[in-house]
């Protein structure tokens, strides 16, 4: 039995992995395509139609999101504005590149290459912070209003925040901040969208917190409303020439619409270290997970493809679970405080 052209176990699996995956995107403002992507490609899909395909699922899954980080005040929609500005230049860049790519026959091993770079690089940073405790990824719920604490800014934000190259422009949490900076930031993460196939949230989101300063409930909401249009324009760009398969996209989109509010919801309450080891983890093991593929490709072991597919597959069910469990606790402990309270 086959529905939208693919069968009901594949199906089921899309849905399954777009739910938890759902999870990740709403709770750190990332988390759709970078998994996506490297799993098409596992699977057999042209590299142009995994990233085309990313790309869509990016754009739904994003919508969704922002709704939700709307609502608890979490979008900078001035910091938005001017990060698609930059993005969108990134994206054509990226993509002209990744067309050439293919053409010569290079693509999949280009992409395969920079996902575990990037994700390796960036998740061993992050995890790093995070085991060490400092410059810590706040995700406290107060902090979303107010201005950013000056001890939790990290110093290398506060030293590009002293170069007052105009023109200046003020940044919910309270300070200001070179356009030139946060433009150049938004046409890297544009280029990776581009080039990778993905919402480019995996690094534009630590780089608004570690370079720019702004406060983190702050850089995930904002990151989501960008990656609407980032994704939107290049997925529009990738489906013009065919290369977005609604068969994937579709089951894929279906259990995000749950997961996004759910992962989105979960940032005022899981504590910030958890989030943080969170994040690092995720990377480091889709990085494992690409790395694993590619090395099997080399020695020609395709037991190894299979081998990538469970890591990516079993990434995201590890770090959605945690999320979803630590929420959990939270709630439970503020009952518990709160029935303590009422008692005395």
């Amino acid at each position: 039995m086959e529905v939208l052209g693919v069968g009901v176990e594949l199906l089921a699996m899309f849905t399954g992995f777009g739910l938890l995956i759902g999870i990740l995107f709403g709770f750190f403002g990332m988390g759709g395509s970078f998994l996506v992507t490297p799993a098409l490609l596992v699977m057999g899909y042209d590299a142009n139609v995994a990233v085309g395909s990313g790309l869509a699922f990016v754009f739904g899954t994003s919508v969704i999101a922002t709704l939700k980080h709307r609502d608890l005040g979490q979008v900078d929609y001035k910091l938005g504005v001017l990060m698609i500005a930059g993005t969108t230049g990134g994206i054509e860049v990226g993509k002209i590149g990744l067309e050439y790519l293919q053409h010569i026959g290079l693509a999949d091993s280009v992409v395969s290459v920079a996902y575990v770079g990037l994700l390796g690089s960036i998740g061993a940073f992050v995890t790093y912070t995070a085991v060490k405790g400092g410059g810590g990824l706040s995700h406290d719920v107060e902090e979303s209003d107010a201005e950013a604490d000056e001890d939790d800014i990290p110093a290398i934000a506060k030293k590009i925040q002293s170069y007052h190259i105009p023109p200046m422009i003020s940044v919910r949490g309270g300070f200001t901040v070179s356009l030139w900076m946060v433009l150049t930031v938004a046409f890297a993460t544009g280029l990776l969208s581009g080039f990778l196939g993905v919402g480019g949230g995996f690094i534009r989101m630590p780089a608004l917190f570690y370079l720019v300063g702004v406060p983190v409930p702050v850089a995930v909401g904002t990151d989501l409303f960008e990656i609407v249009f980032s994704g939107g324009i290049g997925s529009f760009l990738y489906a013009q020439s065919g290369a977005v398969d609604l068969s994937i996209v579709v089951p894929l989109l279906a259990g995000s619409a749950l997961g996004a509010r759910i992962g989105a919801g979960a940032t005022s309450l899981v504590d910030e270290d958890d989030i943080k080891v969170y994040f690092g983890v995720m990377l480091l093991l889709g990085a494992l997970a690409v790395a694993v593929r590619q090395v099997g490709g080399y020695l020609g072991i395709e037991v190894f493809d299979v081998v990538s597919l469970a890591i990516i597959l079993g990434a995201a069910l590890l770090v959605s679970g945690a999320v979803i469990v630590s929420s959990i606790r939270e709630l439970r402990n503020e009952s518990t405080t709160t029935d303590a309270t009422t008692a005395d």
